[in-house]
């Protein structure tokens, strides 16, 4: 018979997890992924009455890194979600200056997707500031959210933490990254934008709603395997923090 997880505080949580590397792998590979294919390119719908709505072609699956970030949270406390969150805003950052770097490069003669290849990892720093900085203030709002949550919730209702917090740190995103990215440029007029934006945040906080049963499974078994239910109780929720205890 499987045992129950037991329930500990971050300053009491084991320094090493079976699956915390696995986790924080796939937060960052979607995460890079989603940046790097769908971020910039709007798309559309048709809706019953033939009018067309926009949306962000990344809201497909971008709203997987948050999921991936609500595990985190609840099975292995804040602390550990920062140091992922810090690992993704890294890679990013790795990303942006590796591509700036290739598309700086010149071409060797003949070869004549130059103009295709800028136009596919060439964003402007500007996409790319608007993209970190909607990314690092999201998922820190919505791993705060989370643990706070828990917290408060005695550890219950799981789909109102999951839910909830989304609803923050989603909506940061897209309300920070779109108007930052693309105010002002042509092809974005400002209805648009707006449009964009409130898709993108109706879109994901669905997405999470919509996975909330797989949510609950993958969330049970890690906390089964791992032998832990964490609570942050005892928490530096300090972004910048070296360590995930307060010193208080």
């Amino acid at each position: 018979m499987e045992k129950s997880p037991q329930r500990v505080t971050s300053d009491s949580a084991p320094q090493a997890f079976r699956y915390y590397d696995l986790v924080m792998a796939a937060f960052v590979a979607i995460l890079l992924l989603s940046n790097l294919i769908g971020a910039s390119k709007p798309s559309y719908i048709t809706l019953p009455g033939g009018e067309s709505w926009i949306f962000g072609a990344g809201v497909l699956f971008f709203p997987i890194s948050y999921i991936i970030g609500d595990v985190l949270t609840e099975v292995y406390g804040y602390a550990r979600a920062r140091r992922v969150i810090w690992t993704g805003f890294a890679a990013l950052l790795f990303m942006a200056f590796m591509a700036w770097v290739v598309v700086s490069l010149p071409p060797a003669d003949g070869w004549p997707f130059q103009s295709d290849y800028e136009n596919v990892f060439g964003n402007s720093w500007r996409i790319v500031l608007a993209s970190m900085t909607a990314f690092w203030v999201g998922e820190f709002a919505n791993s705060y959210v989370l643990a706070k949550m828990k917290v408060w919730t005695e550890g219950r209702f799981l789909w109102m933490r999951t839910i909830g917090s989304t609803v923050v740190g989603q909506g940061l995103d897209s309300m920070i990254f779109y108007p930052l990215a693309f105010w002002g440029l042509a092809g974005w007029p400002p209805e648009t934008l707006v449009q964009v934006v409130i898709s993108q945040w109706i879109i994901k906080t669905l997405w999470e709603a919509l996975l909330t049963p797989f949510t609950y499974i993958v969330i049970n078994r890690l906390k089964a395997a791992e032998g832990v239910d964490l609570y942050d109780t005892q928490t530096d929720f300090s972004p910048f923090a070296s360590s995930g205890k307060r010193d208080d």
